[in-house]
């Protein structure tokens, strides 16, 4: 049976992949981080078809010294994007090794009720101990304690969505009453390093839960619904995807793109004497044609349920995306669009998760019927 079409996510932050890619942005450097600039960018997305945009973060500056040392936070970049937009997912990177899930839970469920249901969540860790500094907290020191971080972080993030019922909130004129108290449930949650107790003080977010994307082996794989994996090669990127455990696995791929006036290498050597462009072996990385993408694309499709792209320079690359590679995926029904209307689970195929403390006692629905008689 034929794998549905790939859902297509793409990296928004920045300038672009590459550290010095600001060098050769449309728009003058102070541009960067206004509102302006966001919006456009997060437009040119939605419009091209993409179904997902991400946003990365942390609580430290871009660590290389090629680029731009400042950005705005990736949650409120998130909450901007979903007011401008109709379509698009909007995924915030949000760590929380140092941060509180309690503040996590609560920023990721606010942007999907204002994005009526089109947030995600990238999973992030903070492992540099200039972070804990910043954060006024002790150092987490080893990959044991961060993983640790965050399976406790995740796991009482997505308790503190499902800690009010899907209908607690009865807006009763009749009874005089907001909520139904007996559908909010405290999470009682004791871990190695906190405890939290609940619940949380937004209402259940639209999807129930947002949509949580991860690294392989950073939480457990039933935590997550999309693992973010890569190689050195399609096959090894086929591999982690099988392996992955998640519902959904999403290829990473940086991508450097021949453009009208110059070739992929032309402009990646162009960078390259400002700033190295680093490999990754959790990322796939293509250079040359869109019709060379489109074939990486297609041969991916076997193997993932979407891909998640990393422009070398967004102002070029997405352009080309946009005109050449999309809309050619769309045509040979390789990957699908979002549909107006939508939540992102519903674009990536994710069915709305039950709430864990569910009752099903059907209290407010009792209490709305003897408002309306």
């Amino acid at each position: 049976m034929p794998r549905p079409a790939l859902r297509l996510a793409v990296e928004l932050d920045g300038d672009g992949a590459h550290p010095a890619a600001w060098r050769r942005a449309a728009h003058a450097p102070g541009e960067l981080l206004t509102p302006r600039r966001v919006a456009r960018v997060a437009a040119a997305a939605e419009n091209a078809g993409f179904t997902l945009v991400t946003l990365d973060d942390s609580i430290l500056p871009p660590d290389s010294g090629a680029g731009p040392v400042g950005r705005i936070g990736a949650v409120e970049r998130a909450a901007f994007v979903a007011a401008s937009t109709s379509v698009v997912g909007v995924a915030p990177v949000l760590a929380t090794t140092y941060a509180e899930p309690f503040h996590v839970s609560s920023q990721l469920a606010s942007l999907d009720h204002v994005s009526a249901g089109r947030a995600g969540w990238v999973v992030g860790v903070e492992d540099d101990p200039a972070a804990a500094r910043a954060w006024g907290r002790p150092v987490v020191e080893g990959a044991g304690a961060l993983a640790r971080e965050a399976h406790d972080g995740l796991r009482v993030v997505q308790d503190l969505w499902d800690s009010w019922e899907d209908d607690a909130v009865i807006r009763s004129v009749a009874t005089s009453r907001y909520l139904d108290r007996k559908r909010l449930h405290a999470i009682d949650f004791t871990g190695e390093t906190y405890s939290v107790k609940g619940p949380s003080i937004v209402p259940r977010p639209p999807q129930g839960r947002p949509v949580v994307l991860a690294r392989p082996g950073l939480v457990p794989a039933g935590l997550v619904d999309v693992a973010l994996v890569g190689g050195a090669t399609p096959a090894e990127t086929g591999e982690a995807a099988a392996a992955a455990g998640a519902p959904l696995a999403f290829a990473e791929i940086e991508v450097a793109l021949d453009t009208p006036h110059e070739t992929a290498l032309e402009r990646i050597a162009d960078l390259e004497r400002y700033a190295p462009w680093e490999t990754r072996p959790d990322r796939l990385r293509y250079t040359g044609s869109a019709e060379g993408l489109v074939a990486l694309l297609a041969e991916l499709a076997a193997h993932v349920d979407g891909v998640r792209l990393w422009p070398l320079v967004l102002d070029e690359d997405l352009a080309v995306l946009s005109r050449l590679v999309l809309p050619e995926l769309f045509v040979r029904r390789l990957a699908a669009r979002p549909l107006p209307g939508t939540t992102l689970r519903t674009s990536l195929g994710l069915p709305r998760p039950a709430g864990r403390f569910a009752t099903g006692t059907g209290t407010a629905a009792a209490l709305v019927r003897e408002e309306t008689r």
